[in-house]
């Protein structure tokens, strides 16, 4: 198949699927997601997706959809039947169906799931960013399909020629509209500390493991707007575009100090990721 839909067990093509308008994701927004990259139809860092998953439904207290070991089982179902061997593996749960009522409703949640072909990010391509005040609520620790902050924000982007959005709460840097970001400061890689103002990502967690792996001094905490503008590198990070260097924020350049850590960093994720994924491993 070219690509594949599925939703509470329907399987088709994407652009041939729907989903019941009392689905709590239509008025509410009312779900939790996750997504990652399959690689030789390999899902690339699973575990650690699905334990973002459960904790995000656990959070918004929405039963999970199925057993760990089912939705392992349906993800890689759904993988499976698209032709092409590299994809965007995306799946989401919403809190059910029913009519629009605030309070939860009876009966099961709803799972989506689809998949279709995506090739890699070039990660010798430098981002463009501009800045916005984070406007967000405080639990953005929570992969909720609440994205409309984050849809704003990438629009002002785009119009801007530019590829992410950097948040702020006052001059504190958070994270970006649908990345997280760090910054490379005199050899040491500086992140903002896991706490409700950011989501726990992925890449994130492995750019640290590598860090330590490498010899590179981690620190997580707060860091602030001219921080970032100071900094040797800057960062843009996630399962879609893994370890990307930025050059320009709001129209000046920035970073492009350090880029044997870039390299060192980008050259080890990417081992990292080809080594999970090998079909001979």
């Amino acid at each position: 198949m070219e690509n594949i839909g599925y939703y509470n067990g329907k399987t088709d093509l994407i652009e041939n699927m729907m989903i019941p308008m009392g689905d709590r994701s239509v008025y509410f927004g009312d779900g939790v997601y996750d997504a990652t990259y399959s690689v030789n139809h390999i899902i690339f860092a699973l575990e650690d997706h699905l334990d973002r998953f459960y904790n995000s439904c656990r959070l918004l207290e929405i039963p999970a959809p199925m057993s760990r070991e089912e939705l392992t089982e349906a993800l890689y179902s759904c993988v499976k039947q698209v032709d092409d061997p590299n994809q965007f593996v995306y799946w989401q749960c919403t809190r059910g169906t029913g009519i629009r009522n605030h309070a939860f409703p009876e009966g099961k949640s709803n799972l989506l799931i689809y998949c279709l072909p995506c090739p890699m990010k070039d990660l010798s391509q430098k981002y463009k960013l501009i800045s916005m005040e984070d406007t967000r609520f405080f639990h953005c620790n929570i992969k909720t399909l609440n994205l409309i902050p984050s849809v704003m924000a990438s629009q002002r982007a785009a119009e801007k020629g530019c590829q992410e959005t950097v948040f702020h709460r006052g001059d504190l840097v958070t994270e970006c509209a649908h990345s997280n970001v760090s910054i490379i400061k005199d050899g040491k890689f500086i992140t903002h500390q896991l706490d409700n103002l950011v989501l726990p990502g992925i890449t994130r967690k492995h750019l640290i493991q590598i860090c330590k792996e490498k010899g590179i001094p981690v620190e997580e905490r707060d860091y602030t707007m001219d921080e970032l503008r100071a900094a040797d590198e800057v960062i843009v990070s996630s399962s879609g575009a893994l370890c990307m260097a930025a050059c320009e924020l709001d129209g000046k350049p920035i970073g492009g100090k350090a880029p044997e850590i870039i390299k060192t960093l980008q050259d080890a994720y990417l081992e990292r990721l080809h080594k999970e994924t090998d079909p001979k491993a």
